[in-house]
C-alpha cells in the first residue's frame, strides 16, 4: 500500500476509479480539481492510494485560507459529499493518516471530511446536515403518484398554469435567477464564471433546466449534475413570481420526469440543514432524510466549526447583505463566497 500526491498523468486513472467505486460521488470527479484551482484559486492536495499498479482509493482535499474563516483542509468545499472513496479498509486508513499528517504540516486549524457514511468513530463530528435520496420508479405516472397528495397538488397547479420547461444551452438565464435568489436570502453568490466553468468541465453531466411562464418569462431554474444513474439538482434560483405560479414544485417534477424518461434510477435532492424550510420542502415530497457524517481533526481549535447561515453571529451580516444593491453584491459576492466552502 502506498499513498502519494496526484500527478497530471493520473487523471484518467482517477476518473475511471471514481466512476467504478461504489463510494465515489460526482464531487470526487477529477474535473473539480481544475475548478478549485482555476476559478477559486485554492491549493489542492489530491491523494491517491495504490497497491502495486492498482488504484484502490482516492481522497481529494482543498486548502482554504481566509481572514474571516481561518485556515482549513476540506474534502470537499462547495460539495455536499467528499472524504475517501474506497472499498478497501487499509486504503481508507492510510489515506486518513496521510491527510492528518498533511494537515499538521500545512498548519491548518482543522481537517474536515464530508462523509456519506461514518469513517472514524472517535473523530469529532457534525451531523447538522442530512441528505435526501430516493430511487425513481420505472414509470412517469408512478413517480407522480409517489409524491404526497398536498405536494402533488402543487405540481398539478404548475401544470394547470401552463408552465413549461426548457434545457438551456448555457448558464446565462440560470445565473440571473440564481443571483436574484441569493440576494433575497442574504447570501453572497458564486461568480458567473464558476457556472460557466462547471458547464465547460462537465459537459452533458451539468445541465440547466429553466421554467417559463405562459408568457415565456424565465421564473425558476435548476442546475443539475448527472453521475452514473443519478441526477443531483444542485443549484437553484427563482423570481418572487415563482411561488404564486408553483414554479419550483413544477421545476423539480419536470426534472424528475425527464430523469425517469432517461431511465435514471436515483433522484438525489441534496443536503439540507435540519429544521429549515429546505428540509421541510424535501420531506413534503416524500423523501426521508439520511444523516451526513462530517468528521474532523482539530489541530488549532477546540470545537467543530459552525460556518453556516444558521450561526447567530452571521444574522446581522445576512440582513445587511439583503439591503445592498444587486449590482454590488454580484460584484463583490464571489470574493467572499470563494472562502465559504
Amino acid at each position: 500500500m502506498a499513498v502519494r500526491p496526484f500527478r497530471d498523468s493520473d487523471r484518467d486513472r482517477w476518473e475511471r476509479f471514481v466512476l467504478a467505486c461504489p463510494q465515489g460521488t460526482f464531487f470526487h470527479r477529477i474535473g473539480w480539481r481544475e475548478i478549485y484551482e482555476d476559478v477559486f484559486r485554492h491549493r489542492t492536495h489530491y491523494l491517491l492510494a495504490e497497491r502495486g499498479d492498482e488504484v484502490v482509493g482516492v481522497l481529494p482535499l482543498v486548502e482554504l485560507k481566509s481572514l474571516l474563516f481561518g485556515h482549513s483542509l476540506v474534502s470537499l468545499p462547495f460539495a455536499v459529499y467528499g472524504g475517501v472513496a474506497t472499498v478497501d479498509a487499509d486504503a481508507k486508513a492510510a489515506l486518513h493518516r496521510t491527510a492528518v499528517e498533511l494537515g499538521k504540516d500545512l498548519g491548518v486549524s482543522h481537517l474536515e471530511l464530508r462523509n456519506v457514511a461514518p469513517g472514524e468513530a472517535d473523530w469529532p463530528r457534525s451531523e447538522l446536515y442530512v441528505t435526501f435520496r430516493r430511487e425513481l420508479l420505472p414509470e412517469v405516472e408512478a413517480n407522480m403518484l409517489a409524491i404526497p397528495r398536498k405536494q402533488r397538488a402543487m405540481v398539478r397547479k404548475g401544470i394547470q398554469r401552463e408552465l413549461r420547461s426548457e434545457i438551456d444551452a448555457n448558464t446565462d438565464r440560470f445565473f440571473e435567477l440564481y443571483a436574484d435568489n441569493q440576494h433575497r436570502h442574504g447570501t453572497p453568490p458564486q461568480s458567473k464564471r464558476y457556472f460557466q466553468a462547471l458547464a465547460r468541465v462537465f459537459g452533458d453531466d451539468c445541465e440547466v433546466l429553466t421554467i417559463l411562464s405562459p408568457q415565456g418569462k424565465a421564473v425558476s431554474g435548476v442546475l443539475s449534475f448527472y453521475f452514473r444513474d443519478e441526477v443531483l439538482p444542485y443549484y437553484a434560483g427563482d423570481l418572487t413570481d415563482a411561488r404564486d405560479l408553483a414554479a419550483n414544485d413544477f421545476k423539480y417534477w419536470e426534472l424528475m420526469r425527464r430523469a425517469c424518461e432517461r431511465k435514471l434510477r436515483v433522484f438525489d435532492y441534496g443536503r439540507s440543514k435540519r429544521d429549515t424550510g429546505s428540509f421541510d420542502f424535501k420531506k413534503n415530497w416524500g423523501f426521508e432524510p439520511a444523516p451526513l457524517h462530517y468528521e474532523y481533526q482539530l489541530f488549532k481549535r477546540d470545537t467543530v466549526p459552525q460556518n453556516n447561515p444558521s450561526n447567530p453571529k452571521y444574522q446581522k451580516a445576512i440582513e445587511t447583505w439583503r439591503k445592498l444593491p444587486r449590482g454590488l453584491v454580484n460584484a463583490i459576492g464571489p470574493m467572499l463566497s470563494r472562502h465559504l466552502g
